[in-house]
């Protein structure tokens, strides 16, 4: 499993909405309290977040950045393609880390273990702080009106109250974007 953070992604009225929290922990020792574990690509098209060591991650953006340019910014393509060459990649099966990626389409959990999964429902979050996440999630889709951003954060802020390992500074990101007003 994962530790040390929270990632959660939510889809409603044609939004999807991810948030992370931004604590960084070594063994029982809070190192960081404001990282950005969530980020976009291609220009706000594609939303991802990350669980599992940052600089394993990071290069994991990379090589998704790269196969998202490859494939035209076709997610479900780069992420196939991404969970192949992680899992066969003598080098890249060493990382340690999750992603969580998403467009205005789909959903996506990626390992190096060659798993590409789709959420049943329009959540998915990992980390340590991931099932108290979803769990939160599913209940605000199902019983409020709130939006994709609002479950989002609310979902993390109620995972940051149980799970030691994720705390409430949190970066969220949506697609589309939200339009700016002039």
């Amino acid at each position: 499993m994962m530790r040390a953070t929270t990632i959660v992604a939510v889809r409603r009225d044609g939004k999807t909405a991810m948030t992370g929290d931004g604590q960084v922990s070594i063994d029982d020792t809070i190192v960081k309290s404001t990282a950005q574990k969530v980020r976009e690509m291609r220009d706000g098209e594609v939303i991802a977040g990350y669980a599992g060591a940052a600089a394993d991650a990071l290069a994991l953006f990379e090589r998704l950045e790269e196969k998202l340019d490859e494939y035209n910014g076709n997610l479900p393509r780069a992420a196939l393609e991404l969970a192949k060459q992680w899992r066969t990649d003598r080098v890249l099966r060493q990382l340690e880390a999750l992603l969580l990626v998403a467009d205005e389409q789909d959903m996506f959990l990626i390992s190096g273990n060659g798993d590409l999964i789709v959420p049943d429902d329009d959540v998915m979050a990992i980390g340590s702080g991931g099932s108290y996440a979803t769990a939160a999630a599913k209940a605000l889709l199902r019983h409020t009106p709130m939006s994709a951003r609002e479950i989002a954060e609310t979902a993390l802020s109620i995972a940051a109250e149980t799970c030691v390992f994720t705390n409430d500074r949190t970066t969220t990101y949506e697609v589309p974007p939200e339009e700016e007003e002039d």
